[in-house]
């Protein structure tokens, strides 16, 4: 054989297919609009897109969050009670605020104020509790779980927390305000979404969240600070769930037991949709964000047509994390098999 023979044997192989991995979660999404349209003509309206968007901003910002602590092998399922107890904060230190200050903007920035110090406060402490306690990350998010949730309830006795009328008129503009058309809250899923990804792709600490999750001794041995960095991905997450809070309390007002009830189910599978692999190791903020906007399409799909009842969106949204992780789990399995042969 020639040299230019051996050469031209020797060239990679271009591949111009389409990398159903990355590629994947937008198709799905493109299917369902397309699905969609076709159920239902008002599907792609402009105020049903921009209903969905605007319902999509409290999982989205979540699921953001979510990202980074699943990516560096944690769990996180307080999410949805953390959002309940906040909630209800907020309205309690607002209500508050009104007998003292008035009603003026500041109350409500004092309100939104109060909001990220608790988030952030409740993702240290599952941090600090998952690194320094060595307890489990699931074990301690399902026992804060229920100390959030059972404040809520205690706080509003069993009912609902609702926010003055006065405070609600000036908060109100916070959701059902929009900005060249755009709804204020899928402005603010915008910047989070942004942020996540250059924290993920363009930064050290989204390095080690991957190196992290990927093996976690190994990531010791590199220098990496391990435990601080997994605490920083649960006040990650404690923020992003304050953020959600604050656009979500105008929506309506109020808050109770039921406030977040199964968030942290849509979050979760919101992420592994994307893309991000459940063990850790690996994290696609770009794929999370079309997660949860897959997530709301089938929500409002099934609030449109007849084929399913709404009540089964949670059956539905199981099924759809049962089976993105089998997907993964045969990814894992594939260059295994290759490397045997």
């Amino acid at each position: 054989m020639s040299v230019s023979a051996r050469e031209e044997t020797a060239k990679p192989v271009r591949n111009f297919g389409i990398d159903l991995k990355t590629a994947g979660p937008l198709v799905a999404l493109i299917v369902l609009c397309v699905l969609g349209y076709s159920l239902n003509p008002a599907f792609l309206s402009e105020g049903n897109l921009a209903n969905l968007l605007t319902r999509s901003a409290f999982i989205g910002i979540i699921a953001v969050g979510a990202t980074f602590v699943i990516t560096a092998g944690g769990i996180d399922l307080s999410v949805g009670s953390m959002a309940a107890f906040v909630a209800g904060m907020m309205i309690i230190i607002m209500n508050g605020a009104i007998d003292v200050m008035g009603v003026s903007v500041w109350t409500v920035i004092l309100g939104c104020g109060c909001s990220l110090i608790l988030g952030i406060g409740a993702g240290f402490i599952n941090g600090f509790l998952t690194t320094k306690g060595k307890i489990e990350a699931f074990i301690v998010t399902l026992g804060t779980m229920g100390i959030y949730r059972s404040l809520v309830t205690y706080f509003a006795d069993g009912g609902t927390l609702s926010l003055a009328s006065a405070a609600r008129d000036i908060y109100r503009p916070v959701y059902y305000d929009s900005f060249l058309r755009i709804p204020i809250p899928v402005w603010v899923f915008i910047g989070v979404a942004i942020i996540g990804w250059i924290l993920m792709n363009r930064t050290a600490f989204g390095r080690y969240c991957m190196a992290i999750g990927s093996n976690e001794h190994v990531a010791r041995y590199s220098a990496i600070k391990v435990d601080r960095v997994k605490t920083w991905t649960y006040v990650l997450q404690g923020l992003c769930v304050s953020l959600a809070t604050i656009i979500y309390v105008p929506r309506l007002g109020s808050a109770s037991s039921a406030t977040g009830v199964l968030w942290e189910l849509e979050a979760i599978a919101a992420v592994i949709i994307g893309g991000t692999m459940l063990k850790g190791g690996f994290g696609r903020v770009g794929g999370t964000v079309i997660g949860a906007l897959i997530l709301t399409a089938i929500g409002n799909i099934l609030n449109l047509t007849d084929i399913i009842s709404n009540y089964l969106n949670g059956a539905v949204q199981g099924v759809i994390i049962v089976v993105a992780v089998y997907l993964q789990r045969g990814n894992l399995r594939a260059p295994k098999r290759k490397a045997q042969e």
